[in-house]
């Protein structure tokens, strides 16, 4: 029995960049950043070290209808607004509910309701907690309530690890369209947790950048004077489906989904390992489901956070796979632009890995002002063209606890 191929028919997406996919994918090729300072009271409040953040673009509340906004967590928002974007995208498909399936991620889920609804109890008592907190802030809240408005009834599963949580889900929904429990996925994940906790938590543990007075130019990827990662926010969702279910009703396709690598470092809870292992097994294993080598990778979406140990571990990890010919494959750092979004993360650089396919074009990576010389990937300031010819690339997500994933996907 042949193995199903998995495409890609709809994308959506709620970024820093913008709203809607092709709003982020048009400001990421103009080299756009999202960052911005963050104008809230509780910045001043609590004396944040850092002060700036990448905020998603257009809040999901006004986008969405005011009730159904009322009942979600913002994370869960976010992964409404993108889904119905990348459903409508994919042409809303006639499917049979039973052989629809969600496949969704985060990484820290519904953080803003849980500490409200803690906030509340101290200050008004049990009471006064709303009945709906303990399931806005469940990790698989986006997941339930994507299968709800969507009448996803095959499955609707939930990856929790880290920064590579929405690239897991997307490999997980690749194997399970090719056990054939749903003709249809929608893969994604989603994050929301710019919040007074998490940014205090981040910079303690000097992760983040803290250049407050100028956040537009604070994450950068390969470069000599990067001193951390910046938050971001928002989702990315898209529509998997196997190519005969597309095919038969006629789906327009964006790309194929060929292969994933997951793997864990068990090396350290945050750090990764120097040494590149876990890393450079999820890249193998990725090219040994998409039956590829090494030399048919043309792009490279890389996770470079813009931390100032990571970054370089990441080089010694692809080295490991590719050799010398690392250097002369385009690479996009696309956090440059729309900050980190954790959970979301994954999801939207595969949203951009695949436009780059069907664009033949790798986005730029901005704020590069002097290369470090542990990190000699091929990234530019500016667009890089693809070229002729099948297009082969891969989207690497890496997260706490080590966990490593990474997606490959061909043009079509």
């Amino acid at each position: 029995m042949s193995t199903p191929r998995i495409v890609v028919t709809g994308i959506g997406a709620s970024s820093p960049l913008g709203g809607t996919a092709p709003e982020s994918w048009s400001a990421l090729l103009d080299g756009v950043s999202g960052a911005r300072t963050l104008e809230y009271d509780w910045v001043e409040q609590y004396q944040l070290p850092v002060t700036f953040a990448a905020e998603a673009k257009v809040r999901p509340d006004t986008v969405l209808e005011r009730p159904q906004a009322k009942r979600l967590d913002p994370s869960s928002q976010f992964a409404l607004v993108a889904a119905m974007e990348a459903w409508a995208d994919a042409g809303s498909p006639d499917v049979d509910p039973d052989r629809l399936g969600v496949d969704f991620a985060t990484g820290i889920g519904g953080v803003w309701t849980l500490l409200d609804a803690w906030d509340t109890l101290r200050e008004k008592g049990p009471r006064r907690v709303m009945p709906m907190t303990v399931p806005m802030l469940m990790p698989n809240a986006a997941a339930g309530n994507l299968s709800l408005h969507f009448g996803a009834r095959a499955y609707a599963r939930t990856v929790a690890s880290a920064c590579a949580s929405s690239t897991e889900s997307i490999i997980n929904a690749i194997e399970h369209l090719r056990a054939g429990l749903a003709d249809v996925v929608i893969a994604g994940g989603t994050e929301s947790a710019i919040h007074p906790i998490t940014i205090a938590s981040f910079a303690s543990m000097q992760a983040l950048s803290k250049r407050n007075d100028d956040p537009a130019h604070a994450s950068r990827p390969g470069s000599i004077d990067r001193d951390g990662f910046v938050m971001g926010e928002g989702a990315g969702v898209l529509i998997l489906e196997t190519e005969e279910h597309a095919r038969a009703r006629g789906a327009k396709i964006y790309a194929a989904v060929v292969g994933g690598g997951v793997t864990a470092d068990s090396y350290h809870i945050t750090a990764n390992d120097p040494e590149g292992t876990g890393a450079a097994s999820a890249v193998r294993a990725a090219l040994e489901m998409a039956d590829a080598a090494p030399g048919d990778v043309t792009h490279i979406n890389a996770h470079a956070t813009s931390t100032p140990v990571g970054d370089p571990n990441e080089y010694v990890a692809l080295k490991t796979v590719f050799g010398d010919r690392i250097d002369e494959i385009p690479v996009s750092a696309t956090k440059a632009s729309t900050g980190h979004l954790l959970g979301g993360t994954g999801a939207l650089e595969a949203i951009f890995t695949v436009l780059a396919l069907q664009d033949r074009m790798a986005p730029p990576t901005i704020n590069l002002t002097e290369q470090d010389p542990a990190v000699p990937f091929r990234i530019s300031g500016e667009p890089q063209p693809l070229g002729d010819g099948p297009q082969l690339a891969i989207s690497n997500s890496f997260g706490f606890g080590g966990h490593n994933a990474v997606v490959a996907f061909a043009s079509v």
